[in-house]
């Protein structure tokens, strides 16, 4: 079995990877010399080849011929996901395969081409996959870096006692951090992603950047008021003022949840409390992220107003908690996920009492949780 690559330049570790997989020499060769300016290309004759090339390194993109003998590009994209689920695969296809190409997208294709490809084509095809497989890669780092800090936070927490006000800060910092921060992380990137392609002067996506950067200055604000908050190491709370809650809970929404449909907000349009915008939207975020990590398909909140004041039920119908699992959670320290910390409901009864509000959490195994709050009126 063959195995071919060009010949290899000073400057081809700058240049992303890319392997070309096709039976024939002919194709196979005018790609890989087409794509060798900007990329460094190996090539494989064979799908097996190709499939032990993915085991050996990670390739930024794989564009491969679906028609070959032994094995086609169909079962070929089946086993490589087995080894590497980021890398791109751009799928090569004949007139009477179109069917078939079409059908490897929903196997986990990213993008096909007629073949013979235009080269423009390929050329910007590739760019536009080998820069997806960064951002997925990168994504997946940052996922496993917050997954060991939280596993680590969590033998520390195991290891000390929580009632220690500085390290249970620090470890509610971190905890709340985590979220917001991903979104900034997120949306930076998708900024710079855009700002590249921009020089078209294209103005929808013009104003899909716009859109991006409002999201992210909402986030790092957040970010900020909580890292400000440490920084004084005060048990002092915050300015107090009046406060729409409805419309802090639809910005927690749209700004740390991507605008999630599973979380429903409904009741009164409006409802103002005395309190804490940043603090409000750390309850709310709290909640929110517990309801979803235990499976909740839906969350469901009811803003209620009286005369006296208001009153706002949480309810999911995610996996819930028995009697004793309902009292460890509440003292804080316990969590059913592995790379929790279980300090999310004691953040959210602290913050909750320092403005006045009541706490009642009910949980049934399998049936989900409801957390119902009642806050006194904004001019009490």
């Amino acid at each position: 079995m063959a195995k071919e690559s060009t010949p290899a330049d000073p400057a081809s570790e700058q240049k992303p990877l890319v392997l070309v997989v096709d039976d024939e020499y002919g194709p196979r060769e005018s790609i890989a010399f087409t794509l060798s300016a900007e990329f460094t290309v190996e090539t494989a004759d064979r799908a097996a080849d190709a499939i032990a090339r993915i085991r050996e390194r990670p390739f930024a993109a794989v564009v491969m011929d679906i028609r070959m003998p032994e094995m086609d590009g169909v079962r070929a994209l089946e086993e490589m996901r087995k080894h590497d689920r980021d890398v791109a695969v751009i799928m090569l296809t004949g007139y009477g395969t179109l069917l078939t190409a079409q059908q490897t997208m929903a196997a986990g294709a990213s993008q096909y081409l007629r073949k013979p490809p235009d080269v423009n084509e390929l050329i910007e095809a590739v760019r536009k996959q080998t820069a997806a497989t960064r951002l997925r890669r990168h994504q997946a780092q940052i996922a496993r870096d917050a997954v060991e800090l939280n596993t680590a936070l969590k033998r520390e927490v195991e290891k000390t006692e929580p009632q220690v006000w500085q390290g249970r800060a620090s470890v509610e910092l971190v905890h709340d951090l985590n979220n917001p921060l991903t979104v900034v992380i997120g949306y930076a990137t998708l900024l710079v992603e855009e700002a590249r392609q921009i020089a078209v002067s294209d103005p929808e996506r013009g104003r899909k950047l716009m859109e991006y950067a409002v999201v992210v200055e909402r986030a790092a604000e957040y970010c900020h008021h909580l890292a400000e908050n440490w920084r004084r190491t005060s048990k002092k709370l915050g300015d107090y003022e009046p406060i729409d809650v409805v419309e802090v809970i639809r910005e927690v929404r749209q700004v740390i949840f991507f605008g999630n449909a599973a979380i429903q907000v409904g009741g009164a349009g409006s409802a103002l409390v005395r309190g804490s915008k940043f603090e409000l939207m750390r309850i709310f975020q709290n909640l929110f992220s517990n309801s979803l990590e235990a499976g909740a398909k839906r969350v469901e909140v009811a803003v209620t107003v009286f005369a006296d004041g208001i009153e706002l039920m949480v309810r999911d119908d995610g996996s819930g908690m028995d009697d004793d699992d309902v009292k460890r959670a509440l003292r804080g320290g316990f969590t059913s996920k592995a790379s929790g910390t279980g300090l999310g409901l004691s953040i959210c009864r602290h913050l909750l009492g320092a403005h006045g509000a009541t706490f009642e959490l009910t949980s049934e195994r399998g049936r989900g949780t409801t957390v119902r709050s009642r806050f006194p009126a904004a001019g009490a």
